[in-house]
Formats: C-alpha cells, structure tokens, sequence
C-alpha cells in the first residue's frame, strides 16, 4: 500500500497541537499558582493559536479523509465525499465534536487570563477535541463490547500522551526564560513545577503503559508478536516502544537527578550549571515526544495485524 505523506502530515499537526493545547492548559492549573500563570507563561497565544491551528489541520486532515475514502484527489475538494462522511459516519460525527470543542478552547483561552475556571474550560473543551482522534485510527475499528474496551483506552492513551507532551511544552517554555528575566521567584516556580509534574508523570505513564498493553493485545496479539519485526507496522510499532523507553529514561533522569540538583544549587545561589542541563535533558525528551507523535500518526494509517480475538 503506498504511503499517504500528505494524511501522515497533518495527522501529525492535529497529535502535536491538540496535544500542546490540552497539556499545556492542564499543566497551567496543576502546575502553576492563579498569580504565576500569566506572567510564567505565554498562555494566551500558545493556547489560541493551538486552538486555532486545530481547527485548520481539522479542516485539512477532513478533506484528506473523504478524497482517500472516495478514492479521488486532494484537489479540488470534493464536496459531495466530504458531506457523505460527515453524514454517515462515527468519523464525520467526532470531527463536528472537535470543531465546536476548538472553537469553546478558542474562545476560552482568548479571555482566559490565567483564571482557573477558563483554564479548567479549555482543559475540558481540549481533551474532548484530543479524545475525537481516537476515530480517525484504529480505535475505531472493534464493534460491541470489545469495540467500547478499544474505543477508551485509545482515549485514555491520547489524554495521556497529550498531557504529557503539553507539560513538557510548559516546562520547556519555563526553563527556556532568557538569563536576563531569571529571578529567585522564577527558579522557585520552576523547581515546584518540576517536582509536582514528577508525580502527575507517574500517573501519565502507568496510564500509558496499561492502555498500550491493551491496545497491543487487541491490535496484534501474543501469537503474531514473532512476526513484528517482518511487517511496517511492526518496525514502526517497535520504533514507538524504543522512543517511549527513550523518554522514560530522560523522565527518570529529570525527576531524580537534575531536578534535586536544581534544588540544591538554587539553596547555593549557583543555579546556572543545573538550569543548562535541565535545558539540554528536556530539549531531548521534548524531541523524542515530537518524534514519537510522528510515527504514531504514520503507525494509524498502516494495517495492523491481526488481532487476538
């Protein structure tokens, strides 16, 4: 089957900005106090413009969907396919779902200010839009009871996913504040953030690794396991696991290293060497995040192999 670059593309976008809004606006409220949100971080036009950018690539990833569906080309949009599958189809419903869950995010986020009941709104109205993609890839593809099993914890394992990829936005864009604007209070936040995310991230990757064992269980099963490295979707698949244990690996470092080490040289007035590393070791998480939400858009558009049932 030849490889559809344009879908995979803005699969991606969709993965990489609703994930963004929905982790970002989460990490805002957990992580951060009322007074610090809006002068730790640039809410505003990182949320809005996530929000905004999902319901372009919605638009996009749409047209895409209904010309493969209707085997006919991006260009000119055929409209007759676009209305077939927002009429007949769970797919055409959940994107309607995600357009009016951007538009509230949207709207939201512009008026937000850092309160926590706006904040709380666009968190919700982002893990719905987030949650719809779980139809536009195999989560979809089970009926009855073993359809609703797959359907939730291909939705956990977004939320998940997102959350985490959100709060690595915001701790990067914490870490990432020129020299200049650095004080004690923000090194003082930082850190808290730090910390905290340390535990919300044990949650986010039990949930992680529970929902994926089920979706594997269900997607290839323990007989075709043997025959992984052999397909596409395997070696795709194998490349997810290898950046997801990557991650886990540079998470660990960051909780029980570098973030004591912050600490400590915080309490020394010497916070320099440590914010450096914090930098250098959250950069590269930040990359295997970006990178593993790109394979995970290619890994939805191949066939898996058969399933256990």
């Amino acid at each position: 089957m030849e490889t559809d670059w344009p879908l995979i593309a803005v699969r991606f976008a969709l993965y990489a900005t609703l994930s963004g809004l929905f982790g970002l606006s989460a990490f805002s409220l957990y992580g951060l106090k009322a007074g610090e949100r809006a002068d730790a971080l640039a809410l505003r036009p990182w949320l809005v413009g996530s929000g905004l950018l999902g319901l372009l690539f919605s638009g996009i990833a749409l047209a895409l969907l209904a010309a493969a569906m209707a085997g006919a080309p991006p260009w000119p949009v055929d409209r007759e396919a676009i209305g077939m599958l927002l009429s007949g189809s769970a797919t055409g419903t959940a994107w309607e779902a995600r357009m009016a869950a951007l538009v509230v995010a949207s709207g939201a986020a512009l008026v937000a200010a850092g309160r926590a009941a706006l904040l709380g709104l666009v968190t919700f109205a982002a893990a719905v839009a987030l949650a719809t993609l779980a139809w536009t890839g195999h989560g979809a593809m089970d009926e009855g009871a073993v359809g609703w099993v797959h359907l939730g914890a291909d939705i956990l394992h977004l939320l998940a996913g997102g959350a985490w990829a959100g709060a690595l936005l915001g701790l990067g864009l914490l870490v990432a504040r020129p020299v200049g604007r650095v004080d004690a209070a923000h090194l003082t936040l930082t850190h808290r953030a730090l910390h905290g995310f340390g535990m919300v991230g044990t949650i986010l990757v039990g949930t992680i690794v529970i929902t994926g064992v089920v979706n594997a269980w269900l997607l290839v099963g323990l007989a075709n396991l043997p025959a992984l490295p052999a397909t596409r979707y395997g070696q795709i698949l194998i490349a997810k696991l290898a950046l997801f244990g990557v991650m886990l690996a540079l998470a660990s470092l960051n909780r029980f290293r570098l973030t004591p080490m912050f600490e400590r040289s915080i309490a020394a007035s010497d916070h320099r060497g440590a914010l450096v590393a914090l930098r250098r070791s959250l950069a590269a998480e930040a990359t295997c995040a970006v990178t593993l939400l790109a394979v995970v858009a290619w890994l939805g558009t191949l066939e898996p192999l058969a399933s256990a049932r």
